[in-house]
């Protein structure tokens, strides 16, 4: 067996070994891509691959859990030693990575004494029946055993969150029950607040930093904290930021690609490096993360481009061609090559074959709740997607004003059928004045946009999606609820012959031939807001807000022949056709 040790530099075999390592999200890229990426990262010039292991897709319901297809981690770690690459675990119970809730499942929301992140009974029960589990189909795979797993992480910034060393002594101690042995290792930001809070330096635990510039000044601080605590270790950026992640309504965020090579650089001459990101990847389905501004929430959007060193969609950029050059100077013995590239197709218009109201085929999607007041989201369903929330109202043909109190994230009103407005938590709780016959119906259609992924909001109310309070009308709260969550993850149940009404939230079915699967693009110019499915896949949102008008389409969710494609639009735009075009679609931003 291969032994790897942390010494004053990292050995392999007792040999120094420099750890030139690349981030990739195995639960962002279609199984059937690894390969190409992993490739890649080796014909870069580099050793090591390094991956999160986010909880939310592997217990999806608590007790239940799920280690197929994507979300297959053992066969992408496997993979990654097949290609003659090591492999960095990080399988902390929180990731960030921009990821829904920062990796934690919206299940431990229901239980309203949760704390995430800390040295609690009740969240360390859950960490440890995760990694009771987990450890299963990954123990296996470390170099003590003859995997390619390297070194494993306790946890990630926790430095930006807490200093409860007790809770991150529980955490390692829950992964050396179950079988970790490698060496373990912190993450956390390049100043000395941060390093002190997050890491476990005085248990043996390495400490790394993260960030993307300023490289003498970051480690001249991580090797200033290693002497302070009579450490002689390796210093090692684990996230050295390639590029950045996006928001919407923003403008894309770009790296110079000679600007990054300098860095790199300068880093190599005296430190190990894990690029994040090597690959991004896409955040289909919900799980796009959130950032938080003071009290404001910013979603994030579905592409997880990051301007990284291979594209989206795995074209090498300018980027990787001068970190190459760049090994190739500093390491001239180590081995690079050529990258793999997909084919990319334009598939032309899809015509819309049918189209039908959400009003008119919700029981086909979701069981009808009921309750005396609104349920959120984690207590009605998984918590992800969106809710629909129904109750009659007494009127007297007059104005009254109508709210809903604490509700995240974004509501859009309807009053017999009839579109009356749409708030964002920036305005959340501000009130409607609505003309109310005898009888009505009010509807309202709640979106969970991405739950927070850093800081304090992690243990916020807001993080809790639905409606929190209740519903006022007049100055009273509406009692009597029906309510529908609706994940959306059954759309084949969509019936397409049931009424499609005007200004409604609507399912649109799109159908386009194939003859030969290629990577492609959605063009989402002609739509409002939304999420779209191919073939039964959920790709992500759109947003005609931008900064982003497409949805990636990866060759593997295409099939020879007819193709189908349905929308959900939630502002009422209509499209008689769509465009699957060769490139992504952008919006320009000042």
């Amino acid at each position: 067996m291969s032994r790897f040790e942390i010494n004053e530099a990292f050995c392999l075999d007792g040999q120094p070994v420099k750890l030139l390592s690349g981030a990739v999200h195995y639960f962002r890229l279609m199984p059937e891509y690894w390969e190409d990426c992993l490739y890649n990262l080796k014909a870069m010039g580099f050793n090591t691959v390094e991956t999160y292991i986010p909880w939310n897709i592997h217990e999806p319901e608590e007790g239940v859990f799920d280690f197929s297809g994507s979300r297959d981690v053992a066969a992408f770690v496997r993979l990654a030693g097949a290609l003659g690459l090591h492999v960095i675990l990080r399988p902390s119970p929180f990731i960030c990575a921009e990821w829904e809730l920062g990796g934690l499942p919206a299940w431990l929301l229901r239980y309203p004494d949760m704390k995430v992140r800390t040295n609690t009974p009740l969240f360390l029960e859950k960490v440890e029946a995760y990694y009771r589990e987990l450890f299963r189909y990954i123990a296996d795979l470390q170099i003590t055993r003859g995997g390619p797993v390297i070194m494993m992480q306790v946890e990630n910034e926790y430095g930006s969150f807490g200093n409860d060393k007790e809770y991150l002594r529980q955490i390692k101690s829950l992964m050396e029950r179950f079988g970790a042995e490698v060496p373990f290792f912190t993450s956390d930001g390049a100043w000395d607040a941060a390093l002190e809070s997050g890491s476990l330096i005085e248990d043996g635990v390495l400490a790394t930093a993260n960030f993307g510039s300023r490289s003498d000044e970051n480690m001249d601080v991580l090797e200033a904290f290693f002497k302070r605590h009579g450490r002689k270790w390796p210093l090692m950026c684990m996230e050295f930021w390639d590029g950045w992640f996006n928001r919407w309504r923003e403008k894309i965020i770009t790296r110079d690609a000679e600007d990054l090579a300098m860095e790199v650089r300068q880093l190599l001459e005296r430190a190990s490096i894990n690029l994040y990101m090597f690959q991004g990847g896409t955040n289909f389905g919900f799980y796009n993360g959130c950032s938080a501004r003071g009290y404001t929430d910013l979603p994030q959007i579905t592409s997880y481009n990051y301007d990284a060193i291979l594209t989206e969609w795995g074209q090498p950029t300018e980027k990787f061609y001068q970190v190459r050059e760049v090994i190739r100077e500093l390491f001239p013995e180590i081995p690079t090559g050529e990258p793999r590239v997909h084919e990319r197709a334009a598939y032309g218009k899809a015509e819309m074959t049918g189209k039908v109201s959400l009003f008119s085929c919700l029981d086909d999607l979701a069981e009808c709740q009921r309750s005396a007041y609104p349920m959120t989201m984690e207590e009605a369903g998984n918590g992800y997607g969106y809710m629909l929330y129904r109750t009659p109202v007494k009127g007297y043909n007059r104005k009254m004003k109508v709210k809903a109190v604490q509700a995240s994230d974004r509501v859009q009103y309807y009053l017999n059928g009839v579109f009356e407005g749409t708030q964002c938590q920036n305005n959340s709780g501000e009130e409607l004045e609505l003309f109310f016959g005898p009888e009505n119906r009010l509807d309202l259609l709640v979106e969970n946009m991405g739950r927070v992924n850093y800081g304090y909001k992690l243990q916020a109310p807001t993080q809790r999606k639905g409606i929190r309070t209740g519903v006022m009308v007049d100055i009273h709260f509406e009692s009597g609820w029906e309510q529908y969550a609706l994940p959306l993850d059954n759309v084949e149940q969509v019936d397409f012959e049931k009424e499609w009404i005007q200004d409604t939230p609507a399912f649109y079915r799109y159908e386009f031939q194939v003859d030969q699967p290629k990577d492609t693009f959605l063009n989402c110019r002609e739509l409002g807001k939304g999420v779209a499915f191919i073939n039964g896949f959920n790709l992500g949102r759109y947003w005609s807000e931008g900064p982003v008008q497409y949805l990636y389409i990866p060759a593997p969710l295409l099939r020879e022949g007819k193709n189908q494609l349905v929308v959900f639009e939630t502002e009422g735009k209509t499209a008689g056709a769509l465009w699957l075009e060769e490139c992504p679609v952008y919006v320009e931003y000042e």
